[in-house]
């Protein structure tokens, strides 16, 4: 083991720099467009071929593609996951999707837990102090909101947890449990899959004979998150903050009892 400090502080540093720069390779080559809908949507029947010709391997297969685009940072989860469920049926996809996402935030948790924590006691400030303090206190329900409600890149909420300290088995259970809700949402809707084609192929005909550029871009994934899905879900995550409000209002009114 080197003694030199400077030395053994880079080497902390490396494997979170290697994660970086690939996830900016992936990105800069435009290698994640190959997850986009559309090519997904092209592939469909020979994505049928390959679950039905092995469905066991496909799974693996599957798992370990959303695996690394978690790793990676890809912006592909939410339509990853709608294939699963689309491959797959909805109980399978959905779980398949849960179980690859924790495991890639897990591995990203722990790559960024030594580095990214030192970084951020260094240069925390009070009201960071604060969050990190808050995130000590409830852990588990801090991460369980921020996965109920995605208001941060899924990287942010990986690194965050593992800047502030939080134990890896709350992080991979509040995360697991956290994502299962969404999950099913998207798996029912990538069940659903043909009628998002017709969809899809309407937006691209009506674009087209209306002389618009991008017509293969036509039908965004906004457009299949509906409001009832986005209130669910607002819902879930208001829960689970309220639940950790109530817990740390209880706990002062019992402090001083003790």
């Amino acid at each position: 083991m080197t003694r030199d400090p400077r030395l053994r502080a880079a080497l902390r540093w490396l494997p979170l720099a290697l994660l970086a720069c690939a996830s900016v390779a992936v990105v800069a080559s435009g290698a994640y467009h190959l997850l986009s809908l559309d090519r997904l949507l092209a592939s469909r029947a020979w994505l049928h071929g390959f679950v039905e010709a092995d469905r066991a391997r496909a799974i693996v297969v599957a798992g370990l593609l959303y695996v690394c685009a978690v790793v990676l940072s890809v912006p592909a989860s939410l339509v990853l996951t709608m294939f699963c469920g689309f491959l797959f049926g909805i109980v399978t996809g959905a779980l398949l999707a849960v179980v690859s996402a924790t495991t890639g935030a897990a591995i990203v948790f722990s790559i960024g837990r030594g580095p990214v924590g030192d970084l951020m006691r260094r240069r925390s400030g009070p009201r960071l102090a604060a969050l990190a303090e808050g995130f000590r206190r409830d852990a588990f329900s801090y991460v369980a909101f921020l996965r109920l409600l995605p208001l941060f890149p899924f990287w942010v909420t990986n690194l965050a947890p593992a800047a502030f300290g939080v134990p890896r088995r709350t992080f991979v259970l509040a995360t697991f449990l956290g994502l299962l809700p969404g999950a099913f949402v998207y798996a029912a809707t990538g069940a659903g899959i043909e009628d998002v084609v017709a969809s899809h192929e309407s937006a691209r005909a009506a674009c087209l004979a209306a002389g618009g550029l991008g017509c293969e871009n036509a039908l965004s994934l906004g457009s299949l998150v509906t409001p009832k899905m986005v209130a669910g879900l607002g819902l879930l995550a208001l829960f689970a903050l309220s639940s950790a409000l109530l817990r740390r209002y209880l706990a002062r009114r019992s402090g001083p009892s003790r």
